[in-house]
């Protein structure tokens, strides 16, 4: 605790960034798709089980790029990852707002989602790699662990506050993506300076 707060308070900063963009992020895909799907858009069990394959090779592609990104991605540019995080929910939203059908408003909820857990995962692993690369051999295992438990809380807290906001916005979604688009972009520019710092 010491270590994260004084010695190396960058760590607890990046830790709440973490866990702020787990809470929206996993809390939003986890929920709002698979309920979008079957109770907004009133689709099969096959349409549900393609966007879970989708989901999962979102996130396959993200961990591809983040490994061919290492060179490139510098600690100032995980701002404009988590701001690209927060704009992929506007279209997920808008198109609530639209006269379309099920079957567009499903694809493009797809291809937001899908765009979303690539950032996701490319900002989670720079992130954790750059808490690494600040923690000495001998606190690693430590740190990880708190770090670890904390972001793992934030996940199923995002799950019940979305769950409970769909429930409560379930004829009008846009009510609960849009908003949470906005708090991310949010978060994202906050944090430039953060960033910026960091590669000092």
């Amino acid at each position: 605790m010491r270590f994260i707060g004084k010695e190396q308070s960058c760590i607890l900063k990046m830790l709440l960034l973490s866990t702020s963009v787990s809470f929206f992020v996993m809390g939003t895909a986890i929920v709002s798709l698979p309920y979008i799907v079957r109770n907004v858009l009133s689709l099969n069990a096959e349409y549900y089980g393609f966007v879970e394959s989708a989901l999962g090779l979102a996130a396959i592609i993200g961990s591809i790029a983040a490994g061919l990104l290492t060179e490139k991605m510098k600690p100032g540019k995980l701002s404009i990852v988590v701001v690209v995080l927060g704009v992929f929910l506007f279209p997920a939203g808008i198109i609530f707002l639209l006269p379309t059908t099920a079957i567009t408003r499903y694809i493009v909820n797809i291809i937001s989602f899908c765009g979303m857990q690539i950032a996701a995962c490319i900002f989670s692993i720079f992130a954790l790699s750059m808490i690494q690369q600040r923690t000495p051999n001998h606190l690693t295992g430590k740190v990880m662990a708190y770090i670890a438990t904390i972001s793992m809380c934030a996940q199923p807290l995002g799950q019940m506050v979305y769950g409970i906001l769909f429930d409560k916005f379930s004829n009008a979604v846009f009510l609960v993506l849009l908003p949470t688009g906005i708090f991310v972009c949010m978060i994202g520019l906050l944090a430039v300076n953060f960033f910026k710092s960091l590669e000092n």
